[in-house]
């Protein structure tokens, strides 16, 4: 199957994957996919794939519905509750990245044949979770700040507007951060601009597919 495909059918899964756990269980639905989804794109951001003729990152439809979350937190709950998902995802990520640094580190029985993978997935995780871990903080924060300021100024109307917006700006912060982070001095100049572009743009494309979502999640909250 193409890559654009199967992009695109990850994509209907993982958005819809949000409303469902926002149908089941509410904010707290939201929380595990925001700790779920935070740990899932730093590992898939490893892999580099070409789509569209492009050189992107895996990880970019996962990390780009954590701002649906976080919206729809922001929309239905308020800026706290936001603010609660962004910090319980930094935990577990931060908590993911230690645990696996004490994994890789143990010595393997003779019959082992997993470590050694293991060891080349994680052992690239710090770095990865360091750069996400300070992109993520940065860019939630921006993006609650500017969906509340948006959302005042618009007298609460407009939610496509202010979904959009605010994720725009703070999807850019997060692919400038998160790219020169992780990957300066990795990859050369091309390959880290096409990165930094082709990141930005599928988040961008996440973000505008993504408004039919918050509009059903904020008619569940009102059902």
């Amino acid at each position: 199957m193409p890559n654009e495909i199967l992009w695109f059918i990850f994509l209907i899964f993982d958005l819809s994957a949000v409303i469902l756990m926002f149908k089941l269980w509410g904010k707290h639905g939201l929380y595990a996919m925001i700790a779920s989804s935070v740990i899932i794109c730093n590992i898939q951001v490893i892999a580099i794939v070409k789509m569209f003729g492009l050189v992107a990152t895996l990880g970019n439809i996962v990390y780009a519905s954590i701002f649906l979350s976080t919206d729809i937190l922001s929309e239905c709950y308020g800026k706290k509750e936001a603010r609660r998902g962004v910090w319980i995802g930094f935990f577990c990520l931060f908590w993911a990245m230690i645990a696996m640094q004490f994994a890789i580190r143990f010595v393997p029985d003779a019959s082992d044949f997993i470590m050694p993978h293991l060891k080349q997935v994680f052992s690239l995780l710090p770095r990865v979770s360091a750069a996400s871990l300070a992109a993520y903080l940065i860019s939630q924060h921006h993006d609650i700040w500017a969906f509340h300021l948006l959302k005042k100024k618009t007298e609460g109307r407009y939610l496509w507007l202010r979904n959009n917006l605010s994720t725009a700006v703070s999807q850019l912060i997060d692919s400038l951060v998160f790219t020169l982070g992780a990957f300066w001095g990795v990859y050369g100049y091309e390959v880290l601009i096409q990165i930094i572009v082709t990141t930005y743009l599928f988040k961008i494309i996440v973000a505008a597919l993504d408004t039919p979502f918050i509009y059903l999640a904020r008619k569940l909250k009102s059902a």
